[in-house]
């Protein structure tokens, strides 16, 4: 991966997805943007209504968050850059519960601060919005960045925390193909480029207030750290769902290894299910890490996912 393959700065647009939100095609960034950038979605400039929007000051951040559905709640945490990385798939999750969406700090309408962008203090973030909520312990859903702030919090705060959903993570940073890897060394230093280009999208023109070259920079300081939560991710309490797309960034191998670490993949779970491990793992066939949190499958596995977790702790 060369500094070139960092932006590939044309803007696309194809014929509208079945999907509601008519979500364009993705900008056209390197591995580098989109592995964490998600799908940075050039959307139309009809976008779903928010409802119930609210802010919440927690950790010196003014964090941005609006809420949908009723049941139990259930906090959904998008990927990089991209706020409403769920497209409508946020309103097929709240179907049959109340899901909050966050805006992380820097993201969409929660305003950055000195604070450097680290998955821990995020997560910190959320378990004081838990605590601000007066929830107890809710559901968390996370998508790549998102899936990294969302697992930070089950470690951290495993108190709030119920049952988590990991969508395209890793915990380590070479779980990642080691092309992406490279490439995320780049970002920060392509920031003057990206920046500029998403501000003249109409996702930028969505989020109007976003400093979006220096949310690249601080999003590129993130990426280029290594980490290692493997140690933590096997002492998890929360019983969790791991999602991944068939041609993902993340290693295959590095699935695997993830799953082993919850526990799974150790034996066959007997003609009768009993030995089946607690926690869950989907590969949802015909996706990529960047289509993965719009694809129509995903509320049905996670509802499926919630479904089963109920019935074993009754």
């Amino acid at each position: 991966m060369t500094v070139k393959h960092t932006i590939i700065a044309a803007l696309a647009s194809s014929a509208p997805r079945e999907d509601d939100m008519l979500r364009r095609d993705f900008l056209k960034t390197a591995i580098a943007t989109a592995v964490l950038t998600a799908t940075l979605p050039i959307q139309a400039k009809k976008t779903m209504a928010i409802s119930n929007e609210h802010f919440a000051d927690v950790n010196g951040q003014h964090l941005f968050y609006s809420v949908h559905g009723a049941g139990k709640p259930l906090i959904l945490l998008h990927g990089g850059i991209d706020p409403d990385s769920f497209g409508s798939n946020l309103a097929k999750l709240a179907k049959g519960r109340q899901v909050i969406a966050v805006h992380l700090q820097a993201h969409g309408r929660t305003p950055d601060t000195d604070r450097p962008l680290r998955s821990e203090t995020m997560g910190d973030d959320i378990a004081a919005l838990i605590g601000h909520l007066n929830l107890g312990k809710a559901d968390i859903m996370g998508y790549s960045l998102g899936a990294s702030v969302a697992l930070q919090t089950a470690i951290r705060h495993p108190d709030v925390v119920d049952r988590l959903v990991l969508v395209s993570a890793t915990m380590r940073q070479d779980g990642f193909y080691p092309e992406v890897v490279a490439a995320f060394k780049q970002l920060e230093a392509n920031a003057a480029t990206l920046g500029p280009s998403v501000k003249a999208s109409p996702l930028g023109e969505t989020y109007p207030d976003v400093d979006w070259t220096n949310l690249f920079r601080k999003v590129g300081d993130l990426t280029k750290r290594p980490f290692d939560w493997s140690a933590d991710v096997a002492k998890l309490k929360a019983r969790t769902l791991l999602v991944f797309a068939d041609a993902d960034a993340i290693r295959p191998e590095h699935m695997v290894e993830f799953w082993k670490a919850l526990g799974g993949g150790q034996r066959d779970a007997g003609i009768d299910g009993s030995q089946r491990p607690a926690n869950e793992l989907a590969i949802l066939p015909n996706t990529t890490h960047y289509t993965l949190p719009v694809e129509p499958m995903l509320p049905e596995i996670v509802e499926r996912f919630f479904g089963a977790a109920l019935k074993a702790v009754g």
